[in-house]
């Protein structure tokens, strides 16, 4: 069996596709998908162009084929129609390399996240008549996944809110895949990895895989203060970390407090599951992925939504989370290093609040999401 993965190219993307082909593996015995006894599976991942993912990809075994994609702006300023002018460009080279990737492969089934890179293969799968079935992690679909619901013979979706925006009849309720090696960390090797303090509250600080620049440059902001305190592990993302780096570097020079600051540009599986286990708080972007792994890891956490993401959707995934009390929400333009260092301090001050939040936290998680969309795709192949 042949199964052709694609999504937008970032880890949001890229993180549940590799949970839900690990389930696959998994499960796939059961369905019988197995030749002489060996199992009969083979994947592919077709979408954009990043280095990381092709170092992720090969950790998998899973063979990545790179296409052009691009984007559609919906603002009219001069630089966004040129912008558009050239993606539109790359999305039509972007389709022909898809027509050509997905007929070397002709997978059974295509199992898409959603993105512009993945539209090119999304449809090429239509033109070859592949079975489609898409997942959306936001509240509010995009553009892709909107179009593609049409033809999909199933449409997987994180967030119940989301069931409105599709076909009744194809409509699956998951929440995010997660992988679930992220939860296997523990107290003991965090310290030893990071460096930690047994004695001081941790905090972790998620900006993505491309990092945050307003999570960072707030962080930067109250950096002495939150050490005076706290210990802090700190996802800066590779776009962004020599000059967070260095702007740290300067704000604590002479503190005796530096020591307690653990800044990387980019976490892999074994290290975040690590702080994930360690963390006391948690502070991060509003990306579904990251929303359901927080969950998953029954831990407290303020979320500060991009206020500037498609449809809004960060916001709209934020209090999704915060509906039953799962997560603290911050919106950017209330944003204010007083406010952020008061509300740290009255969460990791008050047990009982942490120990309400993390109760919610785990009622509000789905961990056997990656399995129930393996199951899907299973059942559709065999």
């Amino acid at each position: 069996m042949r199964i052709l993965l694609t999504g937008g190219g970032s880890g949001g993307h890229l993180f549940p596709l590799i949970a839900i082909a690990r389930s696959i593996k998994k499960f796939a015995p059961r369905y019988g998908i197995l030749e002489y006894g060996v199992l009969d599976l083979k994947f592919l991942y077709v979408g954009p162009k990043d280095d990381w993912i092709q170092e992720l990809l090969e950790k998998e075994k899973i063979k990545g084929k790179i296409i052009l994609s691009g984007k559609i702006r919906r603002d009219f300023s001069i630089s966004s129609i040129i912008a558009n002018l050239k993606d539109i460009f790359y999305l039509f080279i972007g389709f022909f390399q898809a027509l050509y990737r997905v007929w070397q492969f002709m997978p059974d089934i295509i199992v898409g996240k959603g993105g512009y890179g993945s539209f090119s293969v999304l449809l090429v799968g239509i033109i070859y008549r592949i079975p489609l079935v898409i997942h959306e992690s936001d509240t509010v679909p995009g553009f892709t996944n909107r179009f593609f619901s049409y033809f999909a013979k199933k449409i997987i979706v994180s967030f119940l809110q989301t069931k409105k925006y599709f076909p009744k009849q194809k409509i699956i309720v998951s929440g995010n895949p997660i992988r679930r090696e992220i939860l296997e960390g523990t107290k003991q090797k965090a310290r030893e990895t990071f460096g930690l303090s047994p004695d001081r509250p941790t905090l972790f600080i998620i900006g993505g895989s491309q990092g945050a620049r307003t999570i960072n440059d707030l962080i930067l902001s109250v950096l002495p203060e939150l050490l005076s305190k706290y210990q802090i592990i700190h996802q800066a993302g590779k776009r962004n970390f020599k000059e967070v780096n260095l702007e740290a570097h300067v704000v604590l020079e002479g503190s005796e407090n530096k020591i307690f600051y653990h800044s990387f540009p980019f976490l892999d599986e074994r290290q975040a599951a690590n702080a994930y286990t360690v963390a006391d708080l948690i502070i991060s972007r509003a990306g579904s992925g990251t929303i359901f792994e927080i969950a998953a890891s029954e831990k407290p956490s303020i979320i500060i939504p991009l206020s500037t993401a498609a449809a809004g959707h960060q916001l709209k995934n934020a209090y999704a989370f915060a509906k039953n009390g799962a997560t603290i929400v911050l919106e950017e333009q209330n944003l204010t290093p007083n406010l952020f260092l008061n509300r740290v301090a009255s969460l990791l001050e008050n047990p009982e609040k942490i120990k309400e939040i993390s109760k919610k936290a785990k009622e509000f998680s789905k961990p056997k999401a990656a399995k129930k969309i393996a199951e899907v795709v299973l059942k559709l192949i065999t």
